[in-house]
């Protein structure tokens, strides 16, 4: 009876995307970012952060390697950093990888921030839709805001809030030993197993001392769920569903009745909107059910 228990709970769980790891208490939970900041992005890390919290985790590493992308989801990713009941260690890694744009914010929001040798960091001027120029007068909104807050996030982590306003406004960006040298990083580790050990008996701020003696690292996987939100939160995929949407309504106006092209439609405007941020995922779906 137990056992067919255990196998429903299983299924459940599978079935609603939730992210299953066996694991004892005190192991380090590693998340894989190497893709844009996007609204999938945003969930795969907030729920392996819930994860890691209800299985008593001695911290979280995320490895990142991120080009940057929304504001929005970046913002999101951050509150759940800093709301975090475990330690959250930022590692841009492997060689070649780089935090930039939205990236940046990331990294100075964890509780300790490492680089692996060959990566950079930087380049945070906001930008709009596809790459293209703000204009000055919401340009300069929008600039003061990220500023406003990555110097909150950076004084609040102990790390050179004047660089971060420079990468911002001046796109500039840095090599991990000068991150190091200027107080933007606090580790550079070869690897994660070099980086938990440099972070053994390291003390945390707020948080105590990291103890991790012989801790198995477990890697959450992404989800089926995760794939598909991820997926479509791409920007080239985000642009043609608004063009599958928008072709569908107006064909659907054009010939009354025909129901099938403007249903494809709408359901293509929905997951578009999500992708840009303008929908939430639970918003999302539930107009997805009713459709």
């Amino acid at each position: 009876m137990k056992t067919k228990i255990f196998y429903l709970a299983v299924m459940l769980a599978i079935l609603a995307g939730t992210n299953i790891v066996f694991a004892g208490q005190n192991d380090v939970y590693i998340i894989q970012v190497a893709d844009a900041i996007s609204p999938g992005t945003a969930d795969f890390i907030k729920s392996g952060i819930k994860t890691a919290e209800e299985n008593g985790a001695a911290c979280v590493i995320i490895e990142l390697d991120t080009p940057g992308g929304l504001a929005e989801s970046m913002r999101l990713i951050v509150q759940n950093i800093l709301a975090s009941k475990v330690p959250v260690v930022v590692f841009v890694y492997p060689g070649g990888a780089r935090a930039a744009s939205a990236g940046v914010m990331i990294t100075m929001a964890a509780d300790v921030a490492a680089m692996a040798p060959g990566t950079n960091i930087g380049a945070a001027h906001p930008v709009g839709a596809g790459g293209k120029e703000i204009d000055k007068t919401m340009s300069e909104k929008v600039i003061n805001d990220m500023v406003a807050q990555a110097k909150s996030v950076a004084e609040k982590r102990d790390r050179n809030a004047k660089w971060v306003e420079d990468a911002i406004r001046e796109s500039v960006s840095v090599t991990e030993t000068e991150a190091l040298k200027e107080n933007i990083i606090d580790l550079v580790a070869t690897d994660t197993d070099d980086l938990i050990k440099q972070l053994n008996g390291r003390e945390i701020k707020d948080r105590g001392i990291l103890k991790l003696d012989d801790v198995k690292k477990v890697t959450i996987k992404e989800t089926l769920r995760t794939k598909i939100l991820k997926t479509i939160s791409n920007p080239n995929i985000a642009y043609i569903l608004m063009m599958i949407g928008l072709a569908g309504l107006y064909f659907e106006f054009s010939h009354p009745g025909a129901i099938f092209p403007g249903v494809i439609g709408a359901i293509a405007l929905i997951l578009a909107f999500f992708a840009m941020q303008t929908l939430p995922v639970n918003y999302a779906g539930i107009l997805l059910i009713v459709l």
